[in-house]
């Protein structure tokens, strides 16, 4: 962050130019809809936590239906595109990122035998 003024400036310029630098120096961006970004990290409402590679892809999964569910298996595509784990794993992963999703107040919920349902 920088400003410049021009000399001579008088105490009220000089005043006015600190301040704005003080509001810049300490805004925060406020996300109301949750995004994740390509290094993993996962905003929402001034909040942010960083997120693992394969439960990055899974939250982009559930992003792209937010509040339906996705289905087990469109989440072992996203998960690993490259071929399937076991069910276990998925359930795994899906703990973990409640875990670390539930100080941002978005939860994951299970639909018993069809899949996930992401809600904030």
């Amino acid at each position: 962050m920088e400003d410049w003024i021009r000399m001579p400036a008088t105490d009220g310029d000089l005043e006015a130019r600190l301040n704005g630098l003080r509001l810049r120096t300490t805004a925060v961006v406020v996300v109301d809809e949750p995004t994740i970004d390509a290094d993993g990290i996962f905003r929402l409402g001034g909040r942010w936590v960083a997120v693992p590679p394969i439960e990055a892809r899974l939250i982009r999964a559930l992003l792209a239906r937010v509040g339906a569910v996705v289905s087990r298996d469109a989440l072992l595509r996203a998960g690993w595109p490259d071929g399937h784990p076991t069910r276990n794993v998925l359930d795994v992963h899906i703990l973990r990122l409640r875990r670390r999703l539930e100080d941002l107040d978005v939860a994951i919920r299970t639909v018993r035998s069809r899949g996930y349902v992401l809600e904030f």
